[in-house]
C-alpha cells in the first residue's frame, strides 16, 4: 500500500468518528498522535488532509451539496461522505496532486470500507466536483 494512502485511510478514520462520535477535533488528533508511530512517513500527509478539511468543512459540505444533486449530506453514508470530503478538499486545495488520482484513490478507499455500490455513488460525485479545481 503506498505511502499516501495510508494517509487518506488514517484521515477517513479522523474525520469518521469526529463524525460518529461527536470527538472534538484536538482530541481525534491527539489520540492519531499517540497512537501512530512519530517515524511514519504518511503521517505528516495524513494531518494536512484531516486538519484541512476540518478547518475547511464548511466551505467543502456546501461544494458537495452543489453537486450531489438529490443527495443531502445527512443521507449519505457516513463512510462515502467523509471520503469524498477527503477527496474534495484535496481536489480544490492539492493542485500538486492529479485529480485522476484523487478520484481513483478515493474509489478504491471506498471499495475498502464502504459497500459494494459506494464505489459507484463516489465516483459519480468526485467526477463533478473536479469541475471545482481552478486548474480545470
Amino acid at each position: 500500500m503506498s505511502t499516501r494512502r495510508q494517509a487518506r485511510e488514517c484521515s477517513l478514520q479522523m474525520l469518521y468518528t469526529i463524525d460518529n462520535c461527536n470527538m472534538p477535533v484536538e482530541a481525534v488528533y491527539e489520540c492519531f498522535d499517540e497512537h501512530y508511530p512519530q517515524g511514519e512517513p504518511y503521517k505528516v500527509f495524513a494531518v494536512k488532509i484531516f486538519k484541512g478539511v476540518c478547518d475547511k468543512k464548511a466551505e467543502i459540505d456546501a461544494l458537495i451539496a452543489q453537486y450531489a444533486k438529490n443527495w443531502e449530506l445527512e443521507r449519505m453514508a457516513a463512510v462515502d461522505r467523509n471520503i469524498i470530503r477527503l477527496a474534495a478538499y484535496e481536489i480544490i486545495d492539492m493542485p500538486e496532486t492529479p485529480i485522476n488520482v484523487i478520484i481513483d484513490e478515493a474509489v478504491e478507499i471506498s471499495k475498502k470500507y464502504s459497500t459494494k455500490d459506494s464505489s459507484k455513488f463516489v465516483n459519480g460525485i468526485l467526477d463533478k466536483l473536479k469541475a471545482a479545481r481552478k486548474d480545470n
